[in-house]
């Protein structure tokens, strides 16, 4: 019995010399051999699958694994074993592009042992098996049914009817920057602004042609009481569209609330690289934190022409103020 293991083994270990050297057909004689010798040693029957495996005869890999667990069971192997085999069955099904049936292989795996590679691949193989439903879904007549059923929605009125038709659209077809447009005016309107903003930037970012992602994005900002940042937005629009008459009221509106909040004059102008480079001058940084503590320093300082004119500047977008 004992010679017989041990020729067992020097069979395996022959066919694990012929996998090295990628000499499939010896290595497969090799471990059937073993087999012959040990049918009791489920290992010689995974490493026969994983010749199968490299050779693209994953039907094969799948059977043998199969029956390595199902001896390794009968023998009472160790469960590391059969979980090793149950991920070889998954890798054959992953390969054949059977997600289901890998999913549900490498799941029997962490089943016998939780390891954390086989973790990752459940992982990894959730994520194909979701974009692969997402891909499937996509039908871009159907989403131009539901963008019409969203825009007729959204003429009566009714914004999140409109909202969930869109959404569908969007589902169906997922690159078309109209429908983020679409969604996002319906946002405006229920005054989701954060979402209405979302979908402004991905319909820019689909197709940063596209005129209306930056008006919209321009009216939820002056929606959201950031007149700059809707000031940038509409002057995109322009850049577009220099004649656009929504772009211009939309721009003129937010320069005009802009020139009422002093906030956002400040941080206009902390945007300006002339005011960046003048607070950003470690002498001027002295200076301007001498004047805080100090108001009467600043008339030494406004002395000296250069620094004068820097904080001049810096008064003029309301950074500093002399009292």
């Amino acid at each position: 019995m004992a010679d017989t293991k041990s020729k067992a083994l020097e069979e395996k270990e022959k066919g694990n010399a012929a996998y090295k050297q990628k000499n499939f057909d010896a290595a497969l004689q090799h471990y059937e051999a073993a087999f012959q010798l040990d049918p009791t040693n489920m290992t010689l029957l995974t490493n026969k699958g994983a010749v199968y495996f490299e050779q693209g005869r994953l039907d094969e890999c799948i059977k043998t694994c199969e029956q390595a667990v199902d001896i390794g069971r009968e023998n009472r192997a160790d469960f590391q074993l059969i979980a090793k085999a149950l991920a070889r069955i998954a890798t054959a099904y992953l390969k054949k592009d059977e997600l289901q049936q890998a999913l549900t292989y490498f799941n029997k795996s962490l089943s016998e042992h939780r390891q954390p590679d086989i973790v990752k691949k459940v992982q990894e193989v959730q994520q194909k098996i979701k974009e692969k439903e997402r891909l499937a879904y996509i039908n871009p007549e159907l989403s131009l049914e539901e963008k019409e059923k969203g825009n007729a929605a959204f003429k009566e009125g009714n914004f999140p009817l409109a909202v969930q038709h869109y959404t569908e659209a969007i589902r169906r077809n997922p690159d078309d920057a109209k429908i983020y447009s679409n969604r996002a005016a319906c946002y405006t309107k229920l005054m989701e602004f954060a979402m209405a903003l979302k979908d402004s930037e991905e319909c820019i970012k689909l197709d940063p042609k596209f005129i209306k992602g930056f008006l919209r994005k321009g009216a939820v900002l002056l929606a959201m009481k950031e007149p700059t940042k809707a000031t940038l937005a509409y002057q995109k629009a322009l850049d577009l569209d220099p004649s656009n008459s929504e772009a211009l009221d939309g721009y003129r509106k937010a320069l005009m609330a802009e020139s009422e909040d002093p906030e956002a004059v400040k941080q206009k102008a902390m945007n300006n690289p002339e005011v960046q480079q003048i607070l950003s001058d470690p002498a001027m940084q002295m200076i301007l934190a001498q004047m805080s503590k100090d108001p009467k320093a600043a008339r030494e300082h406004l002395k000296n022409p250069d620094v004068a004119a820097k904080i001049e500047k810096l008064m003029e977008c309301g950074i500093v103020s002399l009292r």
